[in-house]
């Protein structure tokens, strides 16, 4: 009997992968124990665009993001990555064109690992250090994107001595270290107090107002997490779609209501977002400016 989780075998010849998509995917699965963890979903994100990927705990959106960061393959579906079809290229070749941070990778982070180290070793593939000793470059480069994070003033620390903020303004440091071409943040905000959590978000919202920075993939249950700058939104309940595409016309309490199974009301204050529960039924509001 095959196995339901293997990845499909397509033999029909794949198109050329456009080079102006860092994400396309067409009609993609994922499929873990006979149970699909989310899909089938088509999506493309392209060099300017800031995404946030929104939705409940189970809705798929990590798995999601596992395969953007090719670290696993879809099941079913063509995904093309950076111009690159998953399954038909090395991975080793993506891993420093695409800069990720999850809870994961912090947990597997020593904590007498220095903060400098820490994002010199990105440069490297590697997590941790490996080298007893790094070219002035390298830390150049290490210091420059601490600072855009706000967090120069730790190059010297211990990763185990960080504050929760602090770790996660380090890791996307790391993460930007290898100047990627896509930059996958999931949940970089979990765990924050109010401040830490506010001082992440501006520091992400500079970011996404550069120009020069890469296209970003942001994930999060919150809307208040969502930093001004970003451009649009994809919305998960139950590993399916609930609507895409620009920000704007998708981040409504209308759609957040079928997202998360409650009646949503939803707010706009200085271009950031405020959702709660609604107090009667029926009260769905658009979002205001």
């Amino acid at each position: 009997m095959p196995d339901p989780d293997a990845p499909h075998t397509d033999v029909t010849p794949p198109p050329t992968p456009d080079p102006d998509l860092l994400v396309d995917f067409t009609d993609v699965t994922l499929v873990r124990g006979g149970t699909t963890l989310v899909g089938p979903i088509t999506w493309q994100v392209e060099l300017d665009e800031r995404w946030v990927v929104l939705g409940p705990n189970g809705a798929g959106k990590t798995s999601l993001m596992r395969m953007a960061a090719a670290e696993t393959h879809p099941t079913s579906g063509t995904a093309n990555l950076l111009g690159e079809r998953l399954g038909h290229t090395d991975i080793r070749d993506l891993s420093t064109r695409i800069g990720v941070t999850s809870s994961m990778l912090a947990e597997r982070i020593p904590d007498d690992e220095v903060v400098t180290d820490l994002v010199i070793s990105a440069g490297y593939s590697v997590l941790g250090r490996w080298r007893e000793e790094y070219e002035d470059v390298d830390r150049s480069q290490a210091v420059e994107t601490l600072e855009s994070m706000g967090a120069e003033h730790l190059a010297d620390r211990r990763f185990g001595t960080l504050s929760e903020g602090e770790r996660k303004r380090v890791l996307i440091a790391r993460a930007l270290m290898t100047d990627p071409e896509l930059l996958l943040l999931d949940e970089p905000a979990a765990g924050l107090d109010l401040g830490g959590r506010e001082e992440l978000v501006a520091r992400l919202g500079v970011l996404a107002a550069d120009p020069d920075a890469p296209a970003t993939v942001l994930i999060t249950h919150h809307v208040e997490e969502i930093p001004e700058g970003f451009t649009h939104a994809m919305l998960l309940s139950q590993g399916a779609v609930v609507a895409q595409g620009l920000l704007d016309d998708v981040l409504t309490a209308e759609n957040l209501t079928a997202a998360f199974s409650q009646t949503i009301a939803l707010d706009r204050i200085d271009g950031r977002w405020f959702a709660r529960r609604a107090r009667r039924a029926g009260g769905h509001r658009r979002a205001r400016e």
